[in-house]
């Protein structure tokens, strides 16, 4: 600006600050999809009454791989030797599709949503390219 500051800008929802640790919500996407049995992942931060945010992450596998815990553990520990401890997802939530508008965006305010159990806050899911998606989600919620 005029005096001589920089100012940097960006989506500070892409952005989750865990025990002070501030960490990118691609850089943990990154990690759970560098496991060989992870097809895609989105992450969105939650509150979480120690860390301040914790790390949620929704995690479609590869077509013919079953959801198991001890494939639930390999993701966190991949991630763990990759970014650290501190980076660990907290929950990580087996999906079969992502939320995305028709031009393939993740749509991060619906699965915030579903992360913190605001269902009836879901707003408009007429623009996802497939809304049947969101139902999955919320019934796989528990698993």
């Amino acid at each position: 600006d005029k005096d001589g500051y920089h100012w940097l800008t960006g989506r500070v929802d892409d952005v989750i600050n865990v025990s002070g640790h501030r960490i990118g919500t691609a850089e943990v996407e990154s990690a759970l999809v560098s496991h060989p049995q992870c097809a895609e992942a989105a992450v969105v931060g939650v509150e979480h009454e120690v860390k301040g945010q914790g790390i949620y992450a929704f995690v479609t596998l590869v077509e013919g791989v079953p959801y198991s815990e001890e494939l639930r553990k390999s993701l966190v520990l991949a991630v763990r030797k990759q970014i650290g401890a501190f980076a660990a997802p907290d929950k990580i939530h087996w999906a079969p599709g992502l939320p995305k508008t028709r031009s393939g965006k993740i749509m991060r305010r619906i699965l915030r949503k579903i992360a913190s159990r605001q269902l009836d806050e879901l707003g408009d899911t007429s623009t996802l390219a497939d809304p049947g998606v969101v139902d999955q989600l919320i019934a796989l919620a528990d698993c």
